[in-house]
């Protein structure tokens, strides 16, 4: 594999992986904009699953070495961020 077409899938890998994590944060803002229903257990668990698959997805380009982990592990925590604003103003409300 020429390392041009290397380049190309980890900017690929890389700009699928933001995609997913986008959705979720979108899922995550629309929560909080919302607090309508404070810890909904349904919507809990389907950001749960979410993060899960996407923690699986991460965890898959880096063992092809699509990206590196320390990326892996900022576009989690960016999310785990997002994630625990959620919790902070769900308790407040």
């Amino acid at each position: 594999m020429s390392a041009k077409m290397l380049t190309e899938d980890r900017d690929k890998a890389f700009a699928l992986l933001r995609s997913d994590a986008d959705k979720i944060r979108q899922l995550i803002e629309v929560q909080m904009e919302n607090l309508t229903m404070p810890q909904c257990p349904l919507y809990e668990d389907v950001l749960d699953t979410q993060m899960f698959g996407l923690s699986k997805e991460i965890h898959f380009a880096v063992r092809l070495g699509l990206i590196e982990e320390e990326d892996g592990k900022q576009i989690l925590d960016e999310l785990e961020r997002k994630l625990a604003d959620l919790h902070d103003s769900t308790t407040r409300a």
